[in-house]
């Protein structure tokens, strides 16, 4: 097992970030299996992000360039529905204006903007055809948010997810650096890639796990083999579908970083993610991780100032390592849905 300096949060969730809360909207029924999860600042947050998948559906992503004007976020939508479910984010927006949380363009309270970028992953096939997230889910989400430990799994924007030939879902995990910096991640999984070595049964980013973080047992033999002749991605009634995916998420820290390192944070959690899926960043992914700095806690070194170089990288390092984590914390979580399991029903059979 790989330490980390200090572990993990309390939580070992991306809401040990102060500022950060998470809600999901779900449906999981014998016509649904889709959802949309929001991780909210209300109060703003620097963000970045980086696509490193060929086949992205986003939201609002230009405007976190460094070099254009807003500077701050409100919340980030991770949903289903392929492109349609980019709406909704259009319920974040509302439920945010309701509040008055916003980009300030008027004299009055009322008179805000919210910023919320998003992603969206594949997950059509899981569910009848028009059954995809609308603006309800987004508001919906943003009713249940919680600054405790989010649920993981079947939930949000990982209920129709599908895991290389193994049902995805959603997971998250945190660290504390030795100066007290806190950096989280929460992560829909959804990949085309495997997310389990074959040979061992086992996720291939266990190893990345703090000491007991995750108790899982070598597969038996029997179990490995069996699972090898299952290759297939498939939608929940075992028909073999195109290979259309898409694993997005969102890394948080209180460190007070802007736009540009959050950048540089979003791309070094793509590293978790080659991790523990393989492969992973291809054309049929659409791979999207969004970085968010919320500021909350006091002393970060400012660009030019001495240690900033140092307190940036280490912030990058735990952002590959949680975000690995949480794709393992997501597997595991994840329960099968009618013909596509879980990795409990493929691996260790008689447990779910």
């Amino acid at each position: 097992m790989v330490d980390s300096p200090s572990g993990a949060g309390p939580k070992n969730a991306i809401t040990d970030v102060v500022g950060v809360s998470v809600g999901h909207r779900h449906r999981l029924d014998e016509r649904w299996a889709t959802g949309s999860t929001v991780v909210l600042t209300p109060e703003g947050a620097a963000a970045g992000v980086d696509v490193r998948g060929a086949g992205p559906g986003t939201r609002e992503t230009d405007v976190l360039d460094p070099d254009h004007l807003v500077q701050l976020v409100h919340g980030v939508l991770l949903g289903g529905g392929s492109a349609f479910g980019l709406s909704a984010a259009d319920g974040v927006l509302r439920w945010l204006a309701e509040r008055g949380h916003g980009l300030r363009v008027g004299s009055t309270p009322h008179e805000v903007v919210p910023i919320v970028p998003g992603a969206v992953l594949f997950d059509l096939p899981m569910s009848d055809w028009g059954r995809r997230p609308d603006a309800t889910f987004g508001y919906a989400a943003c009713e249940g948010v919680t600054r405790g430990v989010p649920a993981t799994g079947n939930v949000g924007a990982g209920t129709g997810a599908v895991a290389g030939a193994l049902k995805g879902g959603v997971g998250t995990a945190s660290a504390v650096l030795d100066d007290g910096t806190t950096v989280g991640a929460l992560i829909a999984v959804n990949s085309s890639g495997a997310v389990v070595d074959p040979r061992t049964g086992l996720p291939w980013a266990l190893s990345s796990g703090l000491e007991g973080e995750f108790d899982v047992p070598a597969p038996s033999t029997e179990a490995i083999a069996a699972a090898r002749g299952r290759s297939a991605r498939t939608d929940r009634s075992g028909t073999e579908i195109a290979p259309l995916n898409t694993t997005i998420g969102v890394v948080a820290t209180d460190a007070g970083f802007g736009k540009s390192e959050c950048r540089r944070i979003a791309v070094a959690a793509h590293d978790g993610v080659a991790r523990a899926v393989r492969p992973a960043h291809g054309m049929t992914d659409g791979d999207t991780v969004f970085a968010l700095a919320t500021g909350e806690r006091s002393g970060a070194p400012i660009p030019g100032e001495p240690g900033w170089v140092a307190a940036l990288d280490a912030v990058c390092t735990a952002a590959a390592e949680v975000t690995a984590r949480a794709i393992v914390h997501a597997v595991l979580a994840a329960e099968s849905v009618a013909a596509v399991p879980g990795y409990t029903r493929l691996y260790h059979p008689g447990w779910e």
